[in-house]
This record gives C-alpha cells, sequence and structure tokens, in this order.
C-alpha cells in the first residue's frame, strides 16, 4: 500500500483547512509480514487522524497518513523512511515486527526524522541513544519477565523454547534464561531449523518439559507444531505458550480451532480501558469488523501523542523531537508520558499495561486474563 490514507471529514465537521502536516506510516501489510497484525494497527492509525481532524486538526491544519508497507522486511523499511523523509513528513509512525523497526530507527536517527514506534519492543531499537526516536510497546525485557513470572506462578520449572535463529526470539530467550534460571528453572533450547513438529514432540518428551513456548513464525511453523503437540498423548500436561501474542489476532483461531485455545500470550492492555478506550474499542470493532487487538489501541494512542506533539511543539521536525521528554497524552490504555529508561535508547513509555492471557479452552473467541504485571 503506497498512496496517503486520508479519512473524509463529514458534513457538519470543524473542517481544518491549510496544507496537511503528513505523517510516515510504517506497517506489514502483506506476507511474509505479519498482515494481520499491520491491518489493525493501520486502523488504529487512520482512526486516530479521523479524530484529530474532525476536532480541528493542528493548528488548523489537518493530518494526513502516507502509508508504506514494510511487509517485515528491514530493507524496504528503510526505503521507505528515504521516501517518506524526502517527502517532507513530520514525523513517522508505526511498525510491528521489531528488526523491521530497529531499520527504520537506525534511518529515522540518520535523518533526523522523528518516528514514534508503536509496536516493536526489542530493547535496543537503536544502536545508541538518540533524542529521535519514542516507543509506546513495552520493552522485550519488560515485557517478557512479566511472562517469565507467570511461567514460576504457574509451577513450570522446564520450560522448553521452540526457536528460530532471529535476533527477536534469541533476545526472547535470553530475557527467559535470565530472569527463570536463578528461580531454579531450566530452560532448555530447541532449534526449529533442525525439528520437524514430530521430532519436536519426541525432544519435549525426552527433556521432560514441563511447558514450551513457540518463539516461531506464524502460521509456519507454529500452527504445525500446535497440532501435533495437542495430538500427542505423551505431552497431555505440557503447557504451550506464545509470548509474542500470536494466539491474539483470529487467523490463528480460525486455523487452529479449538486447538489454539489455551495458548498464553503477551497483550499489552489493562484490566479496564479508560473512558477514551472503551470508546475507541468500538470505533475499531466497527472498523474492522472484529474484536480490536491490542496493536489497532498502540496504532490510535500513537496519533494522539503526535497529534498533541504537533500541538504544543509544533510541526516541524525538530520541535517534533523536542516534545518526547514533555509530552503528557491520556491514551485508550492510561495516561502516555515518555522518560529515559536504563538500558533503553529511545525515549520510552515506562511502561504500558501487561497481561499474560489466554483463549478460554471453554469458549475460544472470549480471552482469558491469567496475569497482570
Amino acid at each position: 500500500m503506497n498512496t496517503p490514507a486520508t479519512t473524509p471529514t463529514p458534513p457538519g465537521a470543524n473542517r481544518p483547512g491549510g496544507p496537511p502536516v503528513r505523517i510516515g506510516a510504517l506497517a506489514p501489510l502483506t506476507r511474509p509480514g505479519w498482515a494481520e497484525a499491520g491491518q489493525h494497527l493501520l486502523a488504529g492509525l487512520e482512526l486516530g487522524i479521523r479524530e484529530v481532524n474532525e476536532s480541528g486538526g493542528v493548528g488548523g491544519r489537518p493530518l494526513e497518513l502516507v502509508v508504506r508497507d514494510t511487509a517485515a522486511d528491514p530493507g524496504r523499511a528503510e526505503a521507505a523512511v528515504d521516501e517518506l523523509a524526502a517527502m517532507g513528513v513530520a514525523a513517522l509512525v508505526g511498525e510491528y515486527h521489531s528488526v523491521v523497526a530497529r531499520a527504520a530507527a537506525a534511518r529515522a536517527d540518520a535523518l533526523r526524522v522523528p518516528f514514534l514506534c508503536s509496536s516493536a519492543v526489542l530493547d535496543e531499537l537503536t544502536a545508541q541513544p538518540t533524542p529521535w526516536v519514542a516507543r509506546l510497546a513495552p520493552a522485550q525485557s519488560h515485557g517478557w519477565r512479566a511472562y517469565a513470572d507467570f511461567l514460576l506462578g504457574a509451577g513450570r520449572s522446564r520450560v522448553a523454547v521452540a526457536a528460530e535463529p532471529t535476533v527477536y526470539w534469541q533476545s526472547g530467550t535470553r530475557i527467559l534464561r535470565d530472569h527463570l534460571t536463578p528461580r531454579g528453572a531450566t530452560v532448555i533450547e530447541l532449534d526449529m531449523r533442525e525439528l520437524t513438529p514430530a521430532a519436536l514432540c519426541d525432544a519435549l518428551v525426552a527433556q521432560r518439559a514441563t511447558a514450551v513456548l513457540l518463539l516461531t513464525g506464524h502460521p509456519e511453523p507454529a500452527v504445525p507444531v500446535v497440532k501435533a503437540v495437542r495430538q500427542d498423548p505423551r505431552l497431555a500436561g505440557i503447557l504451550m505458550g506464545a509470548p509474542a501474542g500470536q494466539p491474539e489476532f483470529a487467523d490463528w483461531a480460525a486455523l487452529l480451532g479449538e486447538a489454539g485455545a489455551g495458548v498464553p500470550f503477551l497483550r499489552y492492555l489493562p484490566d479496564r480501558l479508560t473512558p477514551l478506550g472503551v470508546r475507541i474499542e468500538r470505533a475499531l470493532g466497527e472498523r474492522l469488523a472484529a474484536a480490536p487487538s491490542f496493536v489497532a489501541f498502540e496504532g490510535y494512542d500513537a496519533i494522539a501523542v503526535l497529534a498533541e506533539a504537533a500541538r504544543s511543539h509544533g510541526t516541524d521536525r525538530s520541535s517534533m523531537a523536542e516534545a518526547w521528554s514533555s509530552v503528557t497524552v491520556e491514551g485508550t490504555r492510561g495516561r502516555i508520558r515518555f522518560c529515559r529508561t536504563p538500558g533503553i535508547g529511545v525515549w520510552q513509555w515506562a511502561w504500558p499495561p501487561v497481561q499474560v492471557v489466554d483463549r478460554d479452552p471453554s469458549r475460544p473467541d472470549r480471552f482469558r486474563v491469567l496475569h497482570t504485571a
């Protein structure tokens, strides 16, 4: 998707005039990207743009979203940042995949374009501290430690990670090991490049694993692995988990049905949305014709932050970046403000709400909150 995405202002609304303030948006909208997550992100971004424009825009000027599909490709994201910067966007927003967001953040930093990363969690989003990048999603170390605490509370002390060798999955494995091992648990690494689903089941039995975490892509190989584990009577008592959130989306339920229930994952929502969040949840549901994921809320909140930054500090790039240190916004999931966090090189919302959730085995269309950080 490579065209500006704008939403018409309804009749009678407070119509902003003047030249638009362009916001460049990055999202995975085609495979091999996680396209369903990208569509939820885009729905939140577009709803945020529409509401800002209906309320008069920024300084009387409308916001205009210019969307680029990253397709989970870091090189494509870098090229998109170059193109959007040349077009004169005031800021960049979005991206779901951590490795892609890291490439986009590095390029935005080099070009001095403010980038508000909505959804990627990799701790080292940039190689060095930068004033140009801020992030709404929690750092991976924060969320995955909460997931490790859930495993300990559930009595799962022999935790296998069925992982693919990417920076994101390797980072997650390291966080789990560092948190679980000092507390008496064992982390068993299983390389999904070398194991078929059947061979993975054999390895889980041999290792006496009490939990297996799917640190893999979706739908391949995650879906075949879930089916194999569910069908193996030797593994009837094992807990399957997916910290990265694969079960959040409808595609998971459509492909796996009841087999996809009872697989805990991380979700960045509070136990109770703010009043704004309740209203936006309804609007996003209508827009998506489905229950909105936490990624859709992240998209909406990101636009709310950028709009407030532009109103309070101006729309030139330096002013937008200067706003990270002082902007405060009531978002759908709580009050958003940014700070410098040890070990994190970008301006960080510390911290968004974190839950461990699964699909209820008795009703796979309903989610159960198992643990709150």
